[in-house]
Formats: structure tokens, sequence, C-alpha cells
């Protein structure tokens, strides 16, 4: 296997979790969430992930089609729409007038004080 392609399997959003129902860690990768693999330990289990995320992307390649890229690796704008209803909207103006800043800075610190 290419290490281009090693390289890039470590970029991806993954999580290990033990499974009681598998009686083995679980990895997953948020990019690719038909995927998972299994191990005996959450280092093994990473590592197995790691490796079939590396074949697929391989497999992809040679077929000519398109994966998923890293989350890590993306280019994000920093603006998305959103959607709330009209009496949130206006309590959460008053509070941004009453602290003297804009609705988007309102929301953005406290977006931020939560994740």
């Amino acid at each position: 296997m290419h290490s281009k392609i090693e390289e890039l399997s470590k970029h991806y959003s993954y999580s290990v979790n033990w499974s009681p129902e598998d009686e083995a860690y679980v990895a997953t990768a948020i990019e690719w969430p038909s995927l998972a693999a299994h191990g005996d330990s959450p280092e093994s289990a990473l590592l197995e992930m790691r490796t079939l995320v590396a074949h697929c992307i391989e497999d992809c390649h040679e077929a000519g089609d398109d994966f998923p890229a890293p989350l890590s690796d993306r280019k994000f704008s920093g603006k998305f729409s959103l959607r709330i209803p009209p009496e949130l909207h206006r309590r959460l103006s008053i509070i941004a007038a009453r602290e003297g800043v804009s609705l988007n800075q309102l929301v953005t610190t406290r977006l931020a004080a939560t994740v």
C-alpha cells in the first residue's frame, strides 16, 4: 500500500468504543459511516480501522471513484445558514442589544461555550 494513502488514512475522525454485544473494541470513522473494525484493545481496533480505510481509499482510487475527504483536511467557510423560530430570533436580538454586541457575535460566543 502506498505510504501517501496510509498517511491520508490517519487524517480521518476516528472513535473507539467498547461493544458489549461484540465483546470487543469497535473503531469507526465519521467520514466512513458504513465501516467498522474490531480489536481486542482500543489500539488494535484503531489500527484495523486505519488499515481498512486505507484499503478503501486505494480501491476508490484504482476505480476512479470519489471518497470522502477527512474532516480535518476540508476547508470551511465559517458561514452557515440557521433557521430558528421568530420568537427565539427576537429574544437573541434583545440579549445582543443589551450586551452591545452583534447577533452573530452573541451566537458565536454562546456556541463556542458549549462545544
